[in-house]
């Protein structure tokens, strides 16, 4: 017998509070965040909770007027679209592989990949600077691009897999009959047929390369490159003084990734849930 409606709604309050809870713990600081980028720097030393009076909206219209700021997020764009492509698009044939034939030391192979998800980016840093300053990539996109594809291969390769091996064996053999060769196979069924866990490894990729700090800021010495997280932290040692102006900085750089995925989250949803469903 299932309980009462009433009961089950009193059982709901402690999970509604608790969401609830955690919903104004995050959104508390972006709110505060951008009513302060409206205020001057003696409003916020004066005014710290309260609301602007008057409004200062030149520190965001500097911002956006700014090629500087304009050029941090074509790199950030660029750099992103770029790891998504190579990630994902060489991840989908290392797990059509891993997922579809059988041959010799395969699950050996596939275990190294997983070892690679317990491998600190951190821990690279000074090899890595060597190895990309060897063969010249650095203040260069390539430079930040094929170092997060790589390190962002172990992920995407686990995901896909499992996607890749819940495709029955019966269609393969359908597309083998009517002369599909393989890669037709992969490109023409499998592919289609894992969209959702597609997106949701596009939208990791786009996520960590957006945030990525570390790599671009060893990567990049020239201005014209600095990606978003590299032109914060700048433009917060340039204007110390300017809190108000960070602020409003501050808010103008979380703008494209939010935007990014209030479009992205119904995908990645769909393509976590399809994965906890299939397993």
């Amino acid at each position: 017998m299932t309980a009462p409606a009433p009961r089950r709604r009193l059982r709901s309050v402690p999970l509604y509070v608790t969401v609830w809870a955690v919903g104004v713990v995050m959104v508390t600081p972006l709110l505060y965040a951008l009513v302060s980028g409206f205020k001057s720097t003696d409003q916020l030393s004066s005014n710290t909770f309260g609301l602007p009076s008057p409004w200062v909206t030149s520190n965001y219209t500097e911002i956006l007027k700014s090629g500087t700021f304009w050029r941090s997020i074509g790199s950030s764009t660029l750099i992103a679209v770029g790891t998504t492509v190579l990630t994902v698009g060489t991840a989908a044939l290392a797990a059509f592989a891993l997922a579809r034939f059988v041959f010799r030391g395969r699950e050996l192979l596939f275990t190294l990949f997983t070892i690679g998800l317990m491998f600190p980016f951190a821990v690279a840093i000074l090899p890595l600077f060597i190895l990309l300053r060897t063969f010249g990539l650095l203040d260069n996109p390539w430079g930040v691009i094929l170092p997060q594809a790589a390190f962002g291969l172990p992920l995407t390769i686990v995901i896909l897999r499992g996607f890749f091996r819940e495709i029955p064996g019966e269609l393969e053999e359908a597309a083998t009959l009517d002369g599909c060769s393989p890669f037709g196979f992969f490109w023409r069924i499998l592919l289609p047929m894992a969209r959702p866990a597609l997106g949701t490894v596009s939208v990791l990729a786009v996520v960590a390369s957006w945030n990525n700090f570390l790599l671009p800021l060893l990567v990049f010495s020239d201005q014209t490159w600095w990606t978003i997280p590299v032109g914060v932290q700048q433009y917060q040692g340039q204007y110390s003084a300017d809190v108000a102006r960070v602020f409003a900085y501050l808010i103008l750089a979380m703008v494209p990734a939010l935007a990014f995925y209030a479009v992205a989250e119904r995908q990645l949803i769909g393509g976590i849930t399809m994965g906890a469903t299939k397993g």
